[in-house]
């Protein structure tokens, strides 16, 4: 019997030795060590704040509006500023006064400056919100240099326009040509006026014909021809016979034609008189 019990017992096999200490882990336990380690990696500092500047960036369009929307009121009134003298505050004001009674806030000052604008007059208009509830506009008026061709005038700017009230701009210049060339007109008429006021000659007008020729006009009525080539050249020739011919008896001429390759030719007011027809 004893026998038997040893041969059974050899047929057991002997169970390993434990360390002490050592730890069976499965693989579920594997997985939670392995997500720990992720979560440990994060940098949640980090995270956390860029969250709540997205978060914040995100609520401030929102407690914008409702802040403007809690603020806003009626625009109440609006006050013109400006020097004039073709438009008027009050006329200005009767315009604006179309944005009156509108939002303060979501009204646009741009569409405001915008439709100022186009009064023939403005050359610009300063639009501002004025808390509590005004606007507030500066106005510049466009600066008339001389009177154009069918009755608009030209600004010193070179700009053409056709104010109801032309007149207002009072005793100015005439200058004529085609609306392309505008800026060359006044510029030769600038030239000329400038010249001539050292010979204590007035500057009335300047004419460019559609086919090129100019033609000057004097404070005193004297016209003078000066065509299409060698303008600058015939307006030097036309002082120089001026100042040494013609300064003495200036009330006698009425025409001066430059054209001349070595002189000009002058037509006398007593010759106009007599070639008229007598009624």
């Amino acid at each position: 019997m004893l026998e038997t019990l040893l041969i059974r017992s050899r047929a057991v096999p002997p169970e390993p030795p434990r360390r002490r200490g050592a730890t069976s882990v499965g693989p579920e336990r594997d997985r939670f060590g392995v997500l720990r380690g992720v979560l440990s990696a994060v940098p949640w500092l980090q995270v956390g704040l860029g969250a709540t500047i997205v978060l914040l960036a995100a609520m401030v369009p929102w407690a914008t509006d409702r802040l403007l929307t809690a603020m806003d009121q009626q625009i109440i009134a609006v006050d013109v500023r400006g020097d004039f003298v073709g438009d008027s505050s009050v006329a200005v004001e009767r315009a604006a006064g179309a944005w009156i009674g509108k939002s303060y806030f979501a009204t646009d000052l741009a569409e405001v400056k915008a439709e100022l604008e186009r009064r023939p007059w403005v050359a610009s208009a300063a639009v501002r919100r004025v808390w509590p509830g005004r606007l507030e506009i500066d106005i510049r008026e466009k600066k008339p240099l001389a009177y154009w061709t069918d009755g608009r005038l030209v600004s010193r700017s070179g700009e053409l326009f056709l104010p109801p009230n032309p007149e207002v701009a009072g005793r100015l210049p005439r200058l004529a040509g085609p609306d392309e060339r505008v800026r060359e007109v006044i510029s030769m008429a600038r030239a000329m006026s400038d010249q001539l006021a050292g010979y204590g000659l007035g500057f009335a007008g300047l004419s460019l014909e559609q086919r090129g020729a100019w033609t000057l006009t004097l404070s005193n009525g004297i016209e003078v021809v000066l065509g299409r080539d060698k303008v600058e050249q015939r307006f030097e020739r036309f002082i120089t016979v001026y100042e040494n011919r013609l300064a003495s008896r200036v009330d006698e001429v009425s025409r001066v034609d430059a054209r001349y390759s070595n002189g000009v030719a002058v037509q006398w007011k007593s010759d106009v008189a007599t070639a008229a027809p007598k009624s």
